[in-house]
């Protein structure tokens, strides 16, 4: 009786197939590295090489602005906020014309709503209102201690003013083509060509008056709330340079400096203001337009994949995550608004909040879903697969893309000495549905394109 019970489990392990390894993967084919609005760095970088120069530059991604000449001004950069104490080395003078020496570093602390100037030694230069100035005509002061740009013991031109509050803030007072000087290198390479510098120096100065605040205690912050400023150390010949050849240009849009957005990687395509800023107004020089040089730049395509539960987690689905289904994209293919799509109902996203969820470069993404499955499989080949020579099939690889790719050949690969080798080919059936037979253990995935699911082991 023992003997038949074994005899039947065998048959029954035979008939049934056993599921060797299973798995769902979400591809996210992504383009671009920004919010996509305005000037694309790699594609200024682009359109220098071609030989373009800095106006036509500007005047592509700005939709008909007018370059004009600014008066100068000066502009104010909060660097160290609500500090108990600044220390600052290189200045001759304080205000109200108090002499100091430039090889000394100076200390101010709060004292009772004014600020008390210090030697390093301890010995008291003088007190003074909120508003204290330190300056060195001509000269480089250094302001001690880590700053909001991320500098440490930074230079800096034109002065450091400290104001008195809770704390004391150090902020540094310059000329606006100064402080150009310090943006442009920190925000494009100083190798690039000389006309993407000197684009990236109008943009950042006419950036800088289109925002600034001067009803404020401050204009500007030195990082990206505003645009990274960082002071002397960021300074280039060839950045410098670029300033120089644009000295006091801006952009302007009837009238007034028109806010000139920029970022890194366009991916193709620029957006406009309001699909990649939701909520915002339309703005008629922000507009998408085609970028056909960004692709220069390393972030021109990327991917990404995602589990079912980390797409769970981090889009707050209701119930298990199934899918993303996008309901507006903008000009460019970036995604305005979509629903996240889970097993116990459907919720609203926007585009940025996908990306800043999931840490995407952008929100030029496409998602797909791959599942692989592997399932035992028994006997030997017939028809084709017979006359073909292949061996006894061990299992069966199944699963479905969806949406399904456009291409309808999927590749089936084997892990192989810790790379992917193309094992066979495969066409997909209704529905992005596909199987392919395997004939020995390892580990496999399909692959459609660029589109890699995920892998599955054949026991």
């Amino acid at each position: 009786m023992r003997r038949a019970v074994l005899l039947i489990a065998a048959v029954l392990a035979l008939a049934v197939p056993a599921s060797a390894d299973a798995a769902t993967r979400f591809v996210v084919r992504g383009a671009g590295w920004g919010h996509g609005i305005g000037m694309s760095q790699y594609g200024a970088y682009g359109y220098a090489l071609e030989g373009r120069g800095y106006r036509s530059i500007l005047s592509h991604y700005y939709t008909g602005t007018r370059l004009e000449q600014a008066s100068q001004r000066s502009v104010r950069v909060m660097l160290q906020p609500d500090d108990p104490y600044i220390r600052v080395r290189g200045a001759t003078r304080a205000s109200g014309g108090k002499r100091l020496s430039p090889s000394k570093t100076y200390v101010a602390r709060p004292s009772g709503g004014r600020i008390a100037l210090f030697t390093s030694g301890g010995r008291r230069v003088g007190r003074f209102s909120s508003g204290l100035r330190l300056t060195r005509p001509g000269g480089i002061l250094r302001l001690l201690g880590p700053a909001l740009n991320g500098v440490s013991d930074g230079r800096y031109r034109g002065a450091i003013e400290i104001l008195a509050g809770g704390g004391l803030d150090a902020i540094n007072v310059l000329s606006l083509d100064d402080y150009v000087r310090g943006v442009v290198a920190g925000e494009m390479p100083a190798s690039w060509p000389l006309e993407a510098l000197k684009a990236q120096a109008v943009t950042a100065r006419t950036y800088a008056l289109a925002t600034r605040h001067p009803e404020g205690p401050f204009d500007l912050y030195p990082d990206t709330r505003s645009q990274v400023y960082r002071g002397v150390a960021a300074e280039g010949v060839r950045s410098n340079a670029a300033v120089s050849g644009t000295a006091g240009r801006i952009l302007t849009y009837g009238g007034a400096p028109a806010v000139t957005y920029y970022f890194s990687t366009s991916g193709g395509h620029t957006e406009s203001v309001q699909y990649s800023f939701v909520g915002s107004l339309s703005k008629p020089w922000l507009v998408g337009v085609p970028d056909p040089y960004d692709f220069h730049s390393p972030y021109h395509r990327w991917r990404a994949s995602f589990t079912r539960s980390q797409l769970t987690r981090a889009l707050g689905a209701l119930g298990t995550f199934r899918k993303l289904k996008v309901v507006k994209r903008g000009t460019s293919p970036r995604i305005v608004r979509a629903q996240v799509v889970g097993s116990r109902g459907t919720r609203k996203i926007s585009g940025p909040d996908i990306r800043g969820a999931l840490g995407l470069r952008d929100t030029w993404a496409r998602f797909t879903r791959v599942s692989t499955a592997a399932r035992a499989s028994h006997g030997t080949p017939v028809g084709r697969a017979a006359l073909a020579g292949f061996p006894p099939a061990r299992a069966t690889i199944h699963g479905s893309l969806d949406p399904a790719p456009k291409r309808a050949l999927l590749v089936v690969e084997r892990r192989l000495a810790g790379r992917w080798v193309k094992v066979r080919r495969v066409r997909m059936g209704s529905r992005g549905r596909y199987r392919a037979d395997v004939s020995a253990r390892g580990v496999y995935r399909v692959r459609a394109g660029v589109i890699a699911g995920p892998a599955v082991r054949v026991r």
